[in-house]
């Protein structure tokens, strides 16, 4: 039989190493505010690469995006859904948008058709920062770091899969 004293006396000296494991899982969560991460591929003629993509589907997580984040994981971004077919003329910004940042321009089955470079606007009024406009019709966008497309060697006709077994069924290279 356990007293209640020991127990207690146990709880006091846990107590100061879960403060510490608890606020480490604190810090190591994403920013506040961040979407729920979801696993993707995307996939090549001979690769396909899992990817981290959190999805902003809603006008105000889509208004968001990652503006004021720090930092983004290597194999992170994040896909912006639309409903209707976006203009070639719609644009992006990087306003308060801290990270370079690669977008590609999806259509509604994920295949990319186009692939834009972004840098950080550190300008203080929105209307002072630089817009990228798609160039092509779009119904998805997805934000990767600054450079992941080319390096990973994914550039036009290549797709975005949200199915995670993608990347098992497609020979790595």
């Amino acid at each position: 039989m356990i007293s209640i004293r020991s127990s207690v006396s146990s709880i006091r000296l846990l107590a100061p190493i879960l403060g510490l494991l608890f606020s480490g899982c604190l810090l190591a969560r994403p920013d506040p505010g961040s979407l729920p991460v979801q696993q993707a591929c995307l996939v090549a003629a001979e690769q396909a690469t899992p990817i981290r993509i959190e999805i902003a589907r809603t006008p105000a997580q889509r208004s968001r995006g990652l503006m004021q984040r720090a930092w983004l994981a290597p194999d992170a971004g994040m896909l912006f859904v639309y409903r209707d077919q976006r203009r070639a003329d719609h644009s992006f910004w990087m306003y308060q948008t801290l990270i370079p940042l690669d977008i590609a321009y999806l259509d509604r089955d994920g295949v990319i058709l186009n692939i834009r470079q972004m840098t950080p606007c550190p300008a203080e009024q929105a209307k002072d920062c630089p817009t990228y406009a798609a160039g092509v019709p779009y119904y998805l966008a997805l934000e990767m770091n600054l450079g992941y497309f080319d390096n990973h060697g994914f550039e036009a006709g290549d797709r975005l899969s949200l199915d995670p077994s993608d990347c098992r069924s497609v020979p790595s290279g």
